[in-house]
Parts: structure tokens; C-alpha cells; sequence
């Protein structure tokens, strides 16, 4: 029986498109040749592993003078790269707190910008639990985060129910015993949600 539904939030509630950003800004060249030198999603894990964000990513810039500006803009411009919202995964969300089914956050996630994007996105804020990586100390798909959780949440693992864009956390869950789905789209993830039993076809249409 599923008693809570764990939801990550990057290209699950929000959109999280760093490359679409720089395609805009310098051209799709330009930016394969830039990601290929320097590593800014290894930098952005140490962002959501509890780093300062602007100072990680300004001190990363310093030490790549090539893509200076281009790398600030990871900060500078970060609200973009973060955006937009995926309307049908808000609606599913609140219809299950409609039905006083505790919904969760599990999310790699800095400390300054998730604080940022509370300010843009009050769905960050209708969660009953958050558990947000940059505070935890630790990423997904490290097995301590998922533990962490477990000993927090108040539900066994085989009671939970968790949604996630890559396979990668997905499977390290699934390994844990929560009952698990790799969002691709809304839609699944609604199909998810009914044959579980937690809401009905009506309630699920997005």
C-alpha cells in the first residue's frame, strides 16, 4: 500500500535545461565545445552537495578564463536554465494533497538556489516533507540520501511511491525496496498514479 509520493522536481515539476540556455545565448557549437572542456555539471554537483552557488560557480569561472563569462552565466542566468514549470505534474501533485495523501520532495538541489527558486515557484513550497540534497550533504543516487529519508519520512520503504527523471536514482530506490517510475511525461506519470490507486482516470487527466 502507498503511503506517501516521493516527487523529484528537476524535469518533473520544473523544467532543468541548462544546454537549451546556452544554445540560445552562444549556439549549439559553441556550447558542445564548452561542455566538452569543462565539466559545469560536475561543478553544479558540488552546488547540490551543499557548495555556495554563486561563489562555486565564480571561483570555477576564475579558474576557466576561456568560458568566464559563459560559466557565470550559470549563475547569473540560472533562473532560466531552471524553467518552466510542467503545469500537468503541479496539477497531479496537488490533487493528491487534495486527497490528504503526503506528497515529498527529493531533489539535488543547492542551498541558495533552491531558496532562489522559492521565490519564483510556490509549488516548492506545497510539499509536506522536502529533502533537498544541498542541505543533506549528499546527491542522488548515493544510497545514503535514499537511507536518509527513509529514517526521516515515517513510512516504510515499500509504502513509498517515487518519481524521477533519471534512471540512475530511480534504480538505487528500486534497489531500496520504494516503489518506483521514470517520468518521461506527465501523462505516465498520471497512468502511474491510477494504477496504484491513488487517484482516479477523472482526477489524473492532465
Amino acid at each position: 500500500m502507498i503511503t506517501a509520493v516521493i516527487f523529484d522536481i528537476g524535469n518533473v515539476l520544473i523544467e532543468w535545461q541548462p544546454e537549451r540556455l546556452y544554445d540560445a545565448v552562444i549556439g549549439s557549437d559553441r556550447r558542445k565545445e564548452m561542455f566538452a572542456e569543462v565539466d559545469l555539471h560536475g561543478m553544479n554537483d558540488s552546488i547540490d552537495r551543499g557548495a555556495p552557488f554563486k561563489e562555486t560557480i565564480y571561483d570555477f569561472a576564475d579558474k576557466n578564463p576561456k568560458w568566464r563569462d559563459e560559466i557565470r552565466m550559470w549563475h547569473d542566468r540560472w533562473i532560466e536554465m531552471a524553467a518552466p514549470v510542467i503545469p500537468q505534474s503541479i496539477s497531479l501533485l496537488r490533487t493528491l494533497r487534495s486527497k490528504d495523501i503526503p506528497v515529498f520532495a527529493l531533489t539535488n538541489f543547492g542551498i541558495q538556489s533552491f531558496d532562489y527558486a522559492e521565490t519564483v515557484y510556490d509549488i516548492l513550497g506545497e510539499f509536506d516533507q522536502r529533502y533537498v540534497s544541498g542541505h543533506m550533504g549528499v546527491i542522488k543516487p548515493d544510497a545514503l540520501i535514499y537511507e536518509m529519508v527513509e529514517e526521516r519520512c515515517g513510512h516504510p520503504p515499500e509504502n513509498l511511491l517515487f518519481t524521477d527523471d533519471r534512471a540512475d536514482n530511480i534504480e538505487m530506490a528500486s534497489s531500496r525496496g520504494w516503489n518506483t517510475h521514470l517520468f518521461t511525461s506527465p501523462q505516465g506519470w498520471a497512468d502511474c498514479l491510477v494504477e496504484h490507486g491513488l487517484l482516479t482516470k477523472a482526477e489524473a487527466t492532465v
